[in-house]
């Protein structure tokens, strides 16, 4: 099964980017959904926000605008909500490539903004980063509600900035001309693994087992 991880700092164009895959028939984790699972009614991680911190959970789940309010200012805060998130987080990426796994989905994609950032891309047969022009990138999160210049900045400050996702990743998708064609990059990149992971089977059958260790893909121009 090939694993694509899907990244990008924020506005430029992930949740877009993951909504083309799924029309390419790729099944996708997305982290933020998962996150917003378990901080509402019922979620795996409201009773431990709720000690960690006080205040935040309003009938039975979790106040995101409170719980925001409290770790953007402070790192140490934001430490203690990634320490109860991430694991939560992966558990559910792992569950998810185990049920693909057992029906032989041939290709999926892990949705993960701080997939560089936690490592996971040790999880992935290549990783794909989204991007978009600074101008692009501003006029899309400022025209979100209550989003300021400021709030955005710090926002910024807590991701890798996007020219080290570029430079890390195995290829980039530009998304400042619109849908279609970031849709038409991702189809390349997604028929151009399946090509090279038919090639490496067959090599593998030809010259056996050693012939497994391939190298990392860096085709940004894809």
């Amino acid at each position: 099964m090939i694993v694509l991880g899907l990244t990008g700092s924020i506005g430029m164009g992930k949740s877009s980017a993951a909504a083309a895959l799924r029309r390419l028939k790729i099944p996708v984790f997305e982290a933020d959904a998962c996150v917003h699972r378990l901080l509402e009614s019922g979620g795996a991680a409201v009773p431990r926000i709720a000690e960690a911190f006080p205040g935040t959970v309003v009938n039975g789940a979790v106040d995101r605008a409170r719980l925001g309010a409290i770790v953007f200012a402070d790192t140490r805060a934001r430490r203690r909500l990634e320490s109860i998130l991430h694991p939560l987080v992966r558990g559910a990426e792992r569950r998810f490539l185990r049920r693909a796994r057992r029906r032989r989905v041939a290709c999926v994609a892990l949705d993960l903004p701080l997939l560089f950032e936690t490592g996971a891309e040790a999880l992935c047969d290549a990783t794909i980063v989204v991007t978009a022009p600074r101008f692009v990138q501003e006029s899309r999160v400022l025209a979100r509600p209550g989003m300021t210049r400021a709030r955005f900045a710090q926002i910024l400050s807590h991701q890798m900035a996007d020219a080290e996702k570029r430079r890390r990743a195995d290829f980039t998708v530009p998304t400042g001309l619109g849908f279609r064609p970031a849709l038409n990059r991702l189809r390349r990149i997604v028929r151009l693994m399946k090509q090279r992971r038919a090639g490496s089977a067959r090599r593998v059958a030809h010259e056996g087992p050693h012939a497994r260790n391939r190298p990392r893909y860096r085709n940004h121009g894809s």
